[in-house]
């Protein structure tokens, strides 16, 4: 039986002192299996549409970017998509430090991967991309890379009134150093999704970071589902999930820690991962009928079609572009440039959304509504 911990007398406060990981436990659910064996199934489901895809790695991007956004909404932000696949010039000045938080969390998140082919998973990695996080953001006098010195909560004005008190920070070495055999050591036995799920209650559980910690907890799951190789390519996001049942996400994660009901987690979380592929499934179909409707649009282009498959695919990435981004990304002189974007305008491939006469934004407005729903 999961025993998940105890709670420890500090000065005028209890904290929670998760149990180690690194031991035998078992579920005892036979839903849990019946839903584990069902997320594997749409997981590979998944993994042979991204190979299907050609050019798959230009709409991955706009993943990370929906991944980025709704993470850091979970955690206050109000940036939306729109606005988080803009450049930094159009972003009204009010707006710019959630948009630099979203923007952030997408460079740690490519960081990670990159690294992770000379890094694995560890909290070498983890640390290192914290501190791109929280890099010049609302948290960068949070010890950015560093694990915390002192005492966090979660919830209420203060201590007194916390809704939860995570271990202290003297426990942290022991925790850590558990939670890095747990992903690396006999807990390898366990199936993959298990101890992805599991690791995530433990890391938020254990909040070693005095802030970004969900942030990072949630990231942690791509990187984990990549280097156990479950996932071929970084195409699937629970965030998205945990954003739209944020009340139950949160529940579930008490629910461990104030009733040992580990159960609970696991069943939460694998239903998370399981509409979380199917609706990444459905997203590459509609990526791949709407990239069909687009060839068919722009074959009436003549001389011109070559260089808008190439625009096409780079809007793929940034969905949302100025004329002078057009000229720069193509390599085309601005008048070259702004012909282009008219000749994409008439069948109502690119959409005006500024409504100004100068400073312009056009959007690849259809592709972008996939990635909002």
């Amino acid at each position: 039986m999961f025993k998940a911990g105890t709670y420890k007398q500090q000065y005028q406060y209890k904290s929670f002192l998760p149990a180690l990981l690194e031991k035998p436990f078992e579920w005892q659910s036979d839903a849990v299996l019946e839903l584990l064996s069902e997320a594997s199934r749409y997981i590979g489901e998944l993994n042979s549409y991204a190979d299907l895809v050609p050019d798959v790695n230009f709409f991955i991007e706009m993943h990370k970017v929906k991944e980025a956004t709704t993470s850091s909404r979970i955690e206050g932000t109000r940036t939306n998509i729109d606005e988080a696949v803009l450049s930094e010039n159009n972003i009204p000045v009010e707006k710019r430090d959630d948009w630099e938080e979203v923007r952030n969390y997408i460079r740690a998140l490519n960081y990670a991967i990159g690294r992770m082919h000379e890094l694995p998973l560890s909290m070498r990695l983890v640390k290192e991309t914290h501190a791109i996080l929280l890099s010049g953001v609302r948290g960068e006098n949070k010890l950015p890379g560093e694990i915390r010195r002192s005492q966090n909560w979660i919830g209420g004005a203060d201590i007194k009134s916390a809704t939860f008190i995570p271990p202290a920070h003297e426990d942290l070495p022991e925790l850590i150093s558990d939670l890095e055999k747990f992903w690396h050591g006999e807990s390898r036995q366990l199936p993959i999704l298990i101890r992805i799920a599991v690791s995530h209650y433990q890391f938020e559980t254990i909040h070693p970071f005095l802030d970004g910690n969900g942030r990072i907890g949630r990231l942690l799951i791509t990187l984990q589902l990549l280097q156990s190789q479950l996932m071929a390519k970084p195409v699937l996001y629970i965030s998205d999930f945990f954003e739209r049942n944020r009340m139950e996400y949160y529940q579930a994660l008490e629910r461990v820690r104030f009733t040992n009901s580990l159960d609970q987690w696991l069943r939460f979380f694998l239903t998370g991962v399981i509409q979380t592929a199917q609706n990444s499934r459905n997203t590459f179909v509609e990526i791949g009928k709407l990239r069909e409707t687009y060839s068919e649009q722009i074959r009436s282009l003549g001389k011109r079609e070559k260089l808008a498959k190439e625009f096409l695919l780079k809007l793929y990435s940034a969905p949302i572009i100025s004329p002078r981004e057009a000229e720069q990304k193509l390599g085309v002189t601005a008048a070259t440039a702004n012909r282009l974007i008219a000749e994409l305008e008439k069948p109502g491939i690119l959409q005006e959304k500024t409504g100004y006469s100068r400073n312009r934004l056009y959007a690849l407005h259809k592709y972008l509504e996939i990635f909002r729903q």
